[in-house]
């Protein structure tokens, strides 16, 4: 049988699986493609330059072993590596050969978006500035070892990792770190800077929300200090900042941040950023900040499971050196599915009713409790708006959702609509199938159960459905 470039690495794949976690296959090797076999050389695409970098150091060996296995020792592995210069501009790739020395591959000339010059010297940087005292602003409770890792957020706290233990000497500079508020950006981003401090106390860090930040831009145009205000922010080894997406309509405050992301990133240092949404989604910011933004590697934060909203439950109660039942803390997780900060809030609640009611943490207090704390995420959603949301989603006519059509298109729309609609209102089955062009209940049926079949067998299918209930959540 003739070897193929995917035969050879889906059995490469089935014994990597067998012998990494499930979770790490998942995240680095999944996204990898074969894309050919020439000479005993086999060749995969990788999404960006840091899956390359963590393949290299972190799974070179297991690799190089399985493309011998099923090449002999001439088989060679090379990377294919998708790099994206701006958003304007179509992503180009380039092959790189694996060289098997791990960390050490990091130091072949690899073509990125930007040239870097280390020997670059700013004119305005006050001599002796670097041995002064700077306060990081950093939270000391925001480690490492208080953030809860779950799939939800590994790929963030991967790379925030590997920041941390080289900060400036990775490729993902920027590291941008995105997602919904109350998921733990701002706990991640500054645990990164106070493991660099612990580590390499002589780096000057520095933690700065882009609010503060615009902030004491107005102030330093008012006071005359711009100068002073550009040559402190340069003379940064890390820099941290919080929700760029307020940079949004502030031209002149980009600009100045323009200038001094230029001068740090071409000076080797690190940059490290939260934002809510990825950089291709955010509106009112330049372009060419927003294509700098790119240059690295953006990284979210999903909603977290059931397990890891547990987790983060026990390890405050560890913290706060309390004990809880068990169905106490499930139903607390239950409830609160959107936000890790409600989620520790309610926690806190909870604790300050048995104090100072001096009851017993038990499941009945636990529900009275969350009765009032979660009482504004219980509103009634309606048909018509579940209809409205998936129509605007897929951008189809919501007059087509209800009629005869059966374009594929409309006919996924038709279904999601009916099985969220099921799922989130109180509605019959024949309501439902009346609202959505006079259907009968068997229709309504037929599409909720092909809706969860597709969810199981269809990754892509999944998201569609669970994008459209963050956003009704979010209602």
């Amino acid at each position: 049988m003739e070897k193929t470039c995917t035969s050879v690495w889906n059995n490469c794949l089935q014994v990597i699986k067998d012998n990494i976690p499930a979770q790490s296959f998942k995240t680095w090797f999944e996204p990898v493609k074969a894309m050919r076999l020439e000479e005993n050389v086999l060749t995969i695409q990788v999404p960006s330059l840091f899956f390359y970098e963590w393949l290299e150091e972190h799974y070179v060996g297991i690799l190089r072993k399985t493309v011998k296995k099923f090449l002999g020792e001439q088989g060679r592995l090379e990377y294919n590596i998708v790099v994206e210069k701006s958003s304007t501009s179509i992503p180009f790739t380039t092959n790189i050969p694996s060289n098997g020395n791990g960390a050490e591959g990091k130091n072949q000339s690899i073509p990125v978006p930007v040239a870097l010059n280390k020997n670059i010297k700013n004119p305005f940087v006050i001599p002796g500035l670097k041995k002064l005292q700077v306060d990081p602003q950093l939270n000391q409770n925001y480690t490492f070892e208080n953030f809860i890792e779950g799939e939800c957020n590994r790929l963030a706290r991967s790379a925030g990792y590997a920041v941390a233990n080289k900060p400036g000497g990775t490729s993902f500079n920027p590291l941008m770190v995105y997602g919904d508020v109350g998921l733990g950006k701002t706990h991640l981003v500054q645990a990164i800077g106070n493991e660099i401090k612990k580590n390499l106390p002589d780096k000057l860090v520095i933690y700065v929300s882009c609010e503060k930040f615009c902030q004491q831009f107005v102030d330093s145009l008012k006071n005359n200090t711009i100068n002073d205000f550009v040559n402190f922010y340069q003379a940064m080894d890390v820099i941290i900042m919080d929700d760029v997406h307020n940079f949004a309509g502030k031209e002149k405050t980009q600009d100045i941040f323009f200038h001094i992301f230029n001068h740090l990133h071409q000076s080797g240092k690190q940059i490290i950023l939260t934002s809510d949404k990825p950089p291709k989604d955010l509106s009112g910011l330049e372009e060419r900040l927003l294509s700098r933004f790119k240059w690295g590697l953006s990284a979210d934060i999903q909603i977290p499971d059931l397990e890891t909203r547990m987790a983060i439950l026990k390890k405050k109660m560890y913290s706060d050196g309390i004990e809880l039942p068990e169905s106490v803390v499930e139903f607390v997780a239950n409830q609160i599915d959107n936000s890790v900060r409600e989620l520790e809030g309610a926690m806190v609640s909870l604790l300050a009713q048995s104090t100072l009611n001096k009851k017993e943490i038990d499941l009945n207090l636990a529900k009275s409790m969350l009765k009032n704390f979660v009482k504004n995420t219980t509103k009634e959603i309606s048909m018509d708006y579940i209809q409205k949301l998936v129509c605007e989603y897929f951008e189809v006519p919501v007059e087509m959702v209800k009629s005869k059509v059966r374009k594929r298109e409309i006919v996924q729309a038709r279904q999601i609509s009916m099985y969220l609609a099921k799922a989130h209102t109180k509605s019959s089955l024949k309501s439902i199938g009346n609202f959505f062009g006079g259907r009968d209940h068997s229709t309504v049926i037929y599409a909720c159960q092909t809706v969860e079949d597709l969810i199981e067998t269809d990754k892509k299918f999944k998201t569609y459905v669970q994008d459209i209930q963050k956003k009704l959540k979010a209602s």
